[in-house]
């Protein structure tokens, strides 16, 4: 719905008009002064070579004081915020163009950057941030791009929720900076899955780690870092912890819901997650990148019996969502590429009968003819599944054809829960139920292109697999050890060494290529000699998952079975060579090279030994 807003209402005074973020902002000295010499490819506009943390443009919504004379309708501006103060000065112009919805009815603004949206109770109302602006972030580095309407507050929860916001003001306006790094037809787009910190320690682990990673980074500054749900294991009390951990990037942060964000005390699923909304902002929303739409999903639904549980969860996205859903895509150019972002995924391999939307095929039909990528995390593992992949399991909703796009599932910033044992570097190994470390996916996007890469937390960009050998020898431990509790199994012996008759009885070479996926190719060179191509244990086929010792990643299981961590006894990025029967006793080496669907090359080598 575009509402025509009329001519712009003469500027007021600033007083009173400051957010409740830039008066923070300004009382911890962190609303930072603009510049006086400006680049135009820094946010914020701050001499050429300044960091981010000198550079970002500090501030947040202006929301004018009311209450508005017609407290049916919330109106506003979004405007070119020259000086970087929050506040619309009689020099800065409305923007036109710009979509701002309620969370239900979509908008844009007309030629003076006005719009008009109906208004309702607990509604949080946001703008879009357009390729070419970028909107302000808080002194943790949070996005500010949004209000929310509870006159009354949140119902008493544990957490707090939402404050009484009374009634409607008399304007809320979205200031925007001119920013080349989101204008740029090159965007890095980090996306960090379930940080999920129950405690303290957790907190220290995820700092030590990712965060780490990325406060050495300087790519994402235009697009910044997603972190798609879970943001936190139930304990809504550390979210000013995680705020401190996004105050490290280097970036604007935005946060998505996990169904452990939830207010489990909520009366109603309305006010589910009131305090991930007041501490990290709308459970949904959209925002542009150079030549990118992103759509942030809620996918939780929740409860699903009565009385409600903390696991009676399932992935769904509400009425209100959908109909949003189809009218910000509706407002999306055909040629813009669209990243569908989520906790819960719309589908997925590991839980191929099992965990799906349940309104995927909407989903698919709001974004038919349109070039996708979808992301999600909430399983703790990576999946790349790509356009035309096929699982017993999806029959009933692709068909026979297929996927329609690529689905990324991210591998978890907690990686399996922060279990295992605890590295010199300070945090756990953590490695998850396919064998995936932990770390964060970073989609490359250049014009209309979007490639995607996963960065093992501490560990260099070339780092994209585990080799190992599953042997007989190793499959009998498995056996022995598999009905145990994670992290109290011996050893296995000797695991690089096989005897002629784990040859005779079959011993693959194995490499779990993390982000391995169909148009993969991996070969091994043994002793220098020709390379053969190794077999991808799940073909993507339209057959069922295939677990157990057979199909498991060897490197995984033995560092989960003797420390904890997941089961990593099926994956569909594991490859596989047959072991030559007549090999000679002594050492061995093999070349494996692992070539992506993108042509990328990543190699590792495994020396192993034959025995009598």
């Amino acid at each position: 719905m575009t509402v025509n807003a009329g001519p712009p209402r003469p500027l007021r005074a600033r007083t009173a008009r400051l957010t409740a973020t830039a008066v923070a902002l300004a009382a911890s000295g962190a609303l930072l002064v603009p510049a006086a010499s400006a680049d135009p490819a820094i946010p914020g506009g701050a001499p050429a070579g300044a960091t981010w943390a000198d550079a970002a443009y500090r501030g947040g919504v202006d929301v004018v004081e009311g209450p508005d004379e017609n407290q049916e309708i919330l109106d506003g501006t979004v405007f070119v915020d020259k000086n970087k103060d929050s506040v619309q000065n009689r020099n800065e112009q409305g923007l036109a163009g710009v979509t701002v919805s309620n969370g239900r009815d979509v908008t844009t603004t007309d030629s003076h950057g006005r719009y008009e949206l109906p208004a309702y109770d607990n509604m949080t109302v946001f703008v879009t941030q357009p390729r070419g602006y970028q909107v302000p972030v808080d002194q943790d580095n949070v996005a500010q791009f949004f209000y929310h309407h509870l006159p009354e507050g949140s119902p008493e929860l544990k957490y707090g929720g939402i404050a009484p916001t009374g009634p409607l003001p008399d304007e809320v306006n979205f200031p925007l900076a001119k920013s080349a790094l989101t204008q740029s037809p090159e965007q890095h787009c980090v996306i960090g899955a379930d940080v999920q910190t129950y405690n303290e320690k957790e907190v220290g682990y995820a700092r030590a780690g990712v965060f780490a990673d990325l406060a050495e980074r300087d790519d994402y500054a235009g697009c910044g870092a997603l972190f798609i749900g879970d943001v936190v294991g139930d304990d809504l009390s550390l979210y000013p912890r995680t705020r401190a951990l996004t105050g490290m990037l280097n970036g604007p942060a935005r946060f998505l819901p996990g169904n452990h964000d939830l207010d489990f005390d909520a009366p109603a699923s309305e006010h589910n997650f009131d305090t991930f909304r007041a501490k990290l902002g709308p459970a949904y929303y959209s925002y542009d990148v150079g030549k990118a739409h992103v759509v942030a999903l809620n996918t939780v639904e929740y409860p699903t019996v009565v009385p409600p549980k903390k696991s009676s969860y399932t992935n769904g996205i509400d009425a209100q969502q959908m109909e949003w859903l189809r009218k910000d895509i509706a407002r999306v150019p055909k040629n813009k590429p669209i990243v569908l972002a989520a906790h819960m995924p719309l589908l997925e391999f590991y839980y191929s009968n099992s965990h799906r939307v349940k309104q995927v095929k909407e989903v698919y039909e709001i974004l038919e003819g349109r070039e996708v990528v979808s992301i999600d995390g909430h399983t703790h593992m990576s999946e790349n599944l790509r356009e035309g992949d096929l699982m017993a399991g999806w029959k009933d909703i692709v068909g026979d054809e297929g996927l329609p796009f690529t689905h990324l599932t991210v591998g978890a910033v907690s990686g399996h829960w922060y279990a295992g044992r605890v590295l010199d570097a300070g945090y756990p190994t953590a490695v998850q139920r396919d064998g995936t470390p932990p770390g964060v996916l970073t989609l490359d996007i250049k014009n209309t292109k979007i490639t995607e890469r996963y960065t093992v937390r501490g560990e260099a960009e070339s780092h994209q697999m585990a080799v190992g050998l599953n042997s007989p020898r190793y499959r009998a431990w498995y056996a022995e050890n598999v009905g145990k509790r994670r992290g109290t199994a011996p050893p296995l012996a000797n695991p690089r060494a096989v005897s002629n008759n784990d040859l005779t009885g079959t011993t693959w070479l194995t490499a779990n290529f993390w982000m391995g996926s169909t148009g993969s190719t991996v070969e091994v060179q043994i002793d220098g000699g020709e390379p053969v191509e190794a077999v991808r244990t799940q073909q993507m086929r339209g057959e069922t998952p295939l677990a157990g010792a057979e199909w498991s990643d060897p490197v995984a299981i033995q560092e989960q079975f003797v420390h904890g961590g997941g089961l990593a006894d099926r994956s569909m990025h594991l490859w596989r060579l047959e072991l030559p029967t007549d090999l000679a006793v002594g050492e061995h080496t093999a070349e494996i090279t692992a070539t992506d669907v993108h042509g990328r090359a990543y190699t590792e080598a495994l020396t192993f030994e034959v025995t009598e």
